[in-house]
């Protein structure tokens, strides 16, 4: 069927008004569809295609709820595949629909569909079904699963899975939901982690007035440059490692360890409380210095010394990658004692259930396939190691901005925000747009993060209007490390969107089973602030007890 431009939604949304029309009783008095009458017929929606709309019983946590499963715009493509946008939208019982909707962020290179429980990310106490949200989720536009991304082999998969399969899906699945009950949403949200939070800032910027708020959790939102700096970093780690040794060879934890308590003796008490928790992390980057704060070995590296190797390559990586002329290929990453957490070092160094960094395994197939224009096949049969190492910063990193027929669209195009300090949708429409995250994140930089905020509010000045940035301090990816993680920001959200009180500070917890957390000897009910960016935590004066929110204030 070939390459179908992108953009559909637009479309999609003229459709389902005509189809609403001419089904369910009239514009006057719409009937409301029962789950098995929810099907392709029935909606009428072009395009769409409904699997199965089951009643699933209350089960745990979950509610009593209907199940849709079903997709979008069937078709074969160039490479000769079946594709189409999967989804899974799930509908509380009539009397529990709180009258909202809420679209479920992916993850990774997605090709799954994740259950549409509206998961919070960050804190486990309840769902967005729960709450009485229509959830849905997708596998933005291939079944593959996230180990296959020969989907990029296929220029549509890949704006699918950039932008369009969120912009597509979204007004059917209002369409739905209003069929369901004979009533629209009243409020519309979006929450995703990862590639998830690349999805919420992608959508903010190109499908804003579909939303009343969105939540960005460390975002990739310049994802085709982070699989560069992926590159970038085991070229680093590897140039520190003897022979027949990998980047868990070459920085054992007892090094990361050792790096971390060197940016904590710095650093830690700069906020006013010593608790193994660096809130000052502007001071904290001028103050901490990798070469004059870390013993060098005279000899072997042993558990109290880094090697001049080890320090070389670990001060490479934290400036950020770049070509030979100097120039910068992705953001720097803040010195953070998270680093020495286990998710840093499962994304960075030892995946576990492999030799080699996640960031490896996941990021040489991604840069190959997805990133690259045209697409390279890279040799995966040693987890991406050999394709990294030979990956050029000076001939293959530009590639992310290429375009090649029938790649009409670079990954930097389908992959990015465009426009993305002129948020124009989302501000007109009234929408609120929170991104948190993590300071000791291995995927995504949160250095980068905070210079898109930073160019957002130079580009405005009002923008904190409907932006805001909250860092997590010690968090790695989405979660984890030796940080406060536990927090429910989608209530923070509403209460902006709904009452418009807009968050100054979110009060965190710690996981007490993060074993992060437990090695930091912290309490299980220590709480802390997280304040909307540039301010950060400090210390009350007179304060005494370090493990309440209480005592420390944003400034």
């Amino acid at each position: 069927m070939g390459f179908r431009p992108a953009g559909m939604h637009t479309l999609a949304t003229a459709i389902c008004a005509a189809a609403l029309a001419a089904c369910g009783g009239g514009s006057d008095s719409p009937q409301p569809l029962n789950c098995a009458d929810i099907t392709t017929a029935n909606l009428g929606l072009s395009g769409l295609k409904v699997a199965q709309a089951v009643e699933v019983a209350a089960s745990g946590a979950l509610p009593a709820h209907c199940k849709v499963t079903g997709s979008i715009n069937d078709r074969t493509g160039i490479d000769g595949k079946a594709y189409a946008i999967g989804f899974e939208l799930r509908l509380p019982q009539p009397a529990d629909w709180k009258h909202k909707f809420f679209f479920q962020g992916g993850g990774g290179t997605d090709g799954v569909i994740n259950p549409a429980v509206g998961s919070l990310i960050n804190t486990t106490s309840t769902t967005a079904l729960a709450q009485g949200y229509a959830v849905v989720a997708t596998d933005a536009g291939h079944a593959t699963g996230q180990a296959d991304v020969s989907f990029a082999l296929d220029p549509q998969a890949r704006v699918d899975y950039g932008y369009n399969a969120v912009g597509t899906l979204t007004p059917l699945a209002k369409a739905i939901v209003e069929r369901r009950y004979a009533s629209k949403p009243t409020r519309s949200y979006f929450m995703g982690c990862s590639n998830g939070g690349r999805q919420a800032m992608v959508t903010a910027a190109r499908f804003g007035d579909q939303f009343d708020g969105l939540i960005a959790a460390d975002p990739g939102f310049n994802l085709p440059k982070a699989a560069v700096a992926e590159a970038w970093d085991t070229q680093q780690f590897m140039s520190a490692a003897g022979t027949g040794q990998l980047p868990k060879d070459a920085f054992p934890q007892a090094a990361m360890a050792l790096v971390s308590q060197s940016i904590l003796a710095k650093c830690d008490a700069l906020d006013g409380a010593s608790d193994g928790i660096v809130n000052d992390r502007i001071a904290c980057q001028a103050a901490f210095n990798l070469t004059t704060d870390v013993p060098t070995c005279s000899g072997a590296a042993t558990s109290g010394c880094l090697t001049t190797a080890q320090k070389t390559a670990l001060q490479k990586v934290f400036d950020g990658a770049k070509n030979t002329a100097g120039q910068s290929l992705y953001a720097s990453w803040p010195w953070d004692p998270g680093i020495a957490g286990a998710n840093w070092r499962f994304w960075k160094l030892d995946a576990g259930f492999a030799p080699l960094p996640f960031n490896t395994l996941i990021g040489a197939g991604a840069m190959g396939y997805v990133f690259t224009t045209p697409p390279d096949v890279p040799d995966l049969s040693d987890g991406g190691l050999g394709y990294q190492l030979g990956f050029s910063m000076d001939t293959d990193a530009p590639k992310i901005f290429a375009i090649a027929a029938p790649f009409n669209e670079s990954a930097m195009s389908f992959m990015t925000p465009p426009n993305p300090t002129q948020l124009t949708k989302l501000k007109q429409g009234g929408g609120k747009l929170i991104v948190y995250h993590g300071t000791a994140d291995p995927v995504f930089s949160a250095n980068d993060t905070i210079a898109w905020y930073d160019a957002l509010k130079a580009a405005d000045a009002n923008a904190a209007v409907y932006a805001r940035l909250f860092l997590v301090p010690g968090m790695n990816h989405c979660t984890g490390g030796p940080a406060t993680d536990r927090f429910n920001m989608l209530t923070a959200l509403e209460d902006w969107v709904e009452k418009g009180t807009a968050p100054d500070s979110v009060v965190a917890g710690v996981n007490p089973a993060d074993p992060d957390v437990a090695a930091a000897g912290w309490s299980a009910t220590r709480t802390r602030p997280l304040c909307a960016y540039p301010k950060q935590a400090m210390l009350k004066a007179g304060a005494t007890d370090i493990e309440s929110a209480a005592s420390f204030q944003c400034q």
